[in-house]
């Protein structure tokens, strides 16, 4: 399958991603406070921007199986808004006045140019690597989890069921809908790479961004 074969392909970043300090920290509760609650307010701006890709993926099918599937993929994005909602409250932070560091923009940015300018398969390509890099990892720190953990919620999601059926109805697209070609690959590769900025962002109030 598709999916597979282009996430073992990325298999470095992978490792570099389940390696990284906001990470490790994510998963054994050490992460700082204000580090986490950064990264919150870049991942509500980002989770805005992925669901307007969603919708423009939508808009470039025929098939209306495929729209429907886009617009439950749109739903999800909206219940991990809540989560962030929840998270806004207890952090004192604003979510409607975020400042997107340069990681975030750069993910962003190359998102909403892939799903306006390029074919639906890019579109999806470039994508899933979010779903997948996020399931990977709930699934991964799981273990670590503890009735304490300062960071159970958002383990728990994204080793959730909820979410593992969204991101398998997301790779399952990419399977029936794109094929291996280098213009696929390169997208889910950038991707990959955007996840790691974006992770970093937060432990140093930003690095600078990428361009595809």
């Amino acid at each position: 399958m598709l999916h597979a074969a282009l996430w073992q392909l990325n298999a470095d970043l992978a490792r570099h991603l389940q390696d990284h300090p906001f990470v490790r920290g994510l998963g054994d509760g050490t992460l700082d406070r204000q580090a986490f609650a950064r990264y919150v307010a870049q991942d509500a701006f980002f989770l805005r921007a992925f669901t307007k890709a969603y919708a423009l993926a939508a808009a470039k099918c025929n098939n209306l199986h495929h729209a429907r599937v886009f617009h439950e993929l749109m739903t999800g994005v909206m219940d991990e808004l809540q989560l962030h909602r929840s998270y806004s409250v207890s952090l004192g932070i604003n979510l409607d006045q975020v400042v997107p560091y340069a990681a975030t923009m750069a993910y962003t940015n190359f998102l909403l140019r892939v799903a306006w300018h390029d074919s639906l398969s890019q579109i999806i390509a470039a994508m899933v690597p979010c779903m997948r890099v996020y399931r990977h990892l709930g699934q991964q720190l799981a273990v670590s989890l503890r009735p304490d953990h300062p960071y159970k919620a958002w383990i728990q999601t994204y080793c959730g069921d909820d979410f593992g059926q969204l991101c398998g109805r997301l790779e399952s697209l990419l399977d029936e809908l794109a094929t291996d070609q280098s213009a696929v690959r390169d997208v889910y590769r950038y991707a990959m790479q955007c996840e790691l900025d974006f992770f970093s962002a937060p432990l140093d109030d930003g690095p600078s961004s990428r361009q595809r």
